[in-house]
């Protein structure tokens, strides 16, 4: 498999460290870090990264304005804004500059490799908001989101239904499923569908998924 190579533009260093470190363990490069906007189009440019994660506050150029500069350029690297905004106003900014996906900050960091792998792969927007509720595990050891596709699923929607609805990549459909199947210990979307069906999780009439 290719190794992805980002580059990262944020102001707060500890951001960066942990940005990194996601994705360092996921087997990304991280092939260099900017700290202010007006640095990310020269970054661009010399580094050609496969991806580029950037903030939308930063010095001197926000995100959305840098987005917009490397689309003057004709630069057509794919760009991830992460951004401690959730509003639909920052979302929709970053879609028409012509950004890939918008994920906020406190998003559970484990989704951010596969949404940057669809971003690369070009499989369309996506925005990546948590509930404002609290964003860990539930009593039955599922994340909020992991409760919305193990859900979506038992209604019978497909992989790429879920993905619409829930405005994520099929590929973090399939990682949210593994994780969901691992905690859930089952094998099958049949007996992750029964398992939704028994405690809640699913809002249409119990069938047999197979």
């Amino acid at each position: 498999m290719k190794v992805i190579r980002i580059l990262v533009a944020d102001d707060h260093r500890l951001m960066v460290a942990a940005i990194r470190r996601v994705f360092e363990g996921d087997g990304f490069e991280v092939v260099g870090e900017v700290t202010r906007g007006s640095q990310v189009v020269p970054a661009v440019e010399s580094l050609d990264p496969d991806a580029l994660i950037v903030d939308i506050r930063m010095p001197e150029l926000s995100g959305i304005e840098c987005i917009e500069r490397m689309r003057r350029r004709r630069l057509t690297t794919p760009v991830v804004v992460l951004s401690s905004y959730a509003d639909d106003a920052h979302v929709a900014a970053a879609r028409e500059a012509g950004a890939s996906a918008y994920v906020v900050k406190t998003v559970d960091p484990s989704e951010l490799p596969a949404i940057v792998r669809g971003a690369v792969d070009g499989t369309g927007f996506v925005a990546v908001r948590p509930r404002e509720a609290d964003p860990g595990a539930l009593e039955d050891g599922l994340t909020h989101r992991e409760r919305d596709v193990v859900g979506a699923l038992a209604d019978g929607l497909t992989n790429r239904q879920i993905a619409e609805q829930l405005w994520v990549s099929e590929q973090t459909v399939k990682f949210h499923l593994r994780n969901i199947y691992r905690k859930l210990s089952v094998a099958t979307r049949g007996e992750a569908a029964r398992w939704a069906h028994k405690n809640g999780a699913a809002s249409a009439p119990t069938e047999d998924v197979r």
